[in-house]
């Protein structure tokens, strides 16, 4: 049925008043939409960026440039509309919304979907990071959220973070989940090299302490943070659901990837905003097979990238939609030469 579809689809595209494949990766960010929804063309009408915040108790270590209180402020910062996420999202025609999956503070703010798990996780430098309780809350609410994003009919959906000390969860999970060390952990908001060996000292020592790990599960209760599970569970709650899922940075992608070593399908309805300059990121994304639709030299986080690249994903089905045919436009079509109207 979908090879059907895709069939379908590349002969809409062929169709329509530009020589075949000059959009380039538009008209493949189209296909893979019209193998998501099942219509020719697709369509993208209503979209909203969620930002998923929670704290993490191994920022006690001191892994980060900023104190934990940070994640709090910046969420009443997104509530204002004062971050850069809410000016992206304005302008590239976004809805957005806050999801407490576990800030510290109490956050007694209109505008918050409220799904908080605790005060943020446990250090796991010292202890689990979270109860198997824990766990499978931030994934039951996460599959609850898709299903209400299904509920309110949005088309697309892009995903960010916000958490301290969250590209130090990020990378513990990549690594305890097959990826090497040395290519996931980096600076984040811009460590020092001292801050940066600190770092990558407290996650070996983690692993060592939690590991090995006999599955996905356990990984993420040793290590995880309720926002990167909570993602994870959204993830893996929007499969067959027809929607297109943008994935931003680090942490995001890192929950991206727990949710493909539990489905692999999920790919099949993600897409990756950007590539972060946070190194790991790069590396992550290759191994679920995702191409980064930007590259910007951004690691902000708050979905700025998949927001960006939503607006492109968006943009590829107004093409799709709004374009003349040939026979519509009654211009001619090629003689022969591809390149050539």
């Amino acid at each position: 049925m979908i090879n059907t579809n895709m069939e379908k689809m590349q002969r809409h595209l062929d169709n329509l008043t530009k020589p075949k494949g000059s959009l380039g990766d538009l008209e493949d960010f189209a296909l893979k939409l019209s193998a998501i929804q099942g219509r020719v063309p697709p369509r993208i009408e209503k979209r909203i960026n969620l930002v998923f915040a929670g704290d993490h108790g191994v920022a006690d270590e001191g892994v980060s440039l900023y104190p934990k209180e940070v994640t709090a402020q910046m969420v009443l910062n997104f509530l204002k509309g004062g971050a850069a996420v809410n000016v992206l999202s304005k302008h590239c025609g976004s809805d957005i919304r806050v999801v407490d999956a576990g800030v510290a503070a109490d956050i007694d703010r209109d505008g918050v979907l409220d799904m908080r798990i605790g005060p943020g996780t446990r250090n796991f430098a010292e202890e689990e990071a979270m109860s198997a309780k824990e766990l499978d809350l931030c994934l039951d609410r996460g599959r609850d959220l898709a299903s209400q994003v299904v509920r309110e009919g949005f088309d697309l959906v892009s995903i960010g973070d916000m958490g301290i000390a969250n590209t130090t969860t990020a990378a513990a999970l990549l690594a305890a989940n097959g990826l090497a060390l040395e290519e996931v952990v980096d600076r984040g908001t811009g460590i020092d090299d001292e801050t940066l060996r600190h770092k990558r000292s407290v996650i070996a020592a983690a692993l060592d302490r939690h590991g090995p790990f006999t599955d996905v599960y356990a990984s993420m209760r040793c290590l995880g943070g309720f926002e990167i599970c909570m993602m994870t569970g959204f993830v893996l709650g929007l499969r067959g659901k027809g929607i297109a899922c943008v994935i931003d940075g680090f942490p995001v992608t890192s929950a991206a990837f727990l949710a493909w070593r539990i489905d692999h399908e999920v790919t099949g309805f993600l897409f990756a905003g950007h590539k972060s300059k946070v190194k790991g990121h790069a590396v992550a994304l290759g191994k679920m097979g995702l191409k980064p639709i930007l590259d910007l030299n951004m690691r902000l986080g708050e979905g700025t990238g998949a927001v960006l690249g939503g607006f492109l994903v968006s943009i590829a089905a107004k093409l799709s939609t709004e374009m003349a045919s040939f026979d519509s436009a009654g211009v001619s079509r090629s003689g022969g030469d591809e390149k050539a109207y």
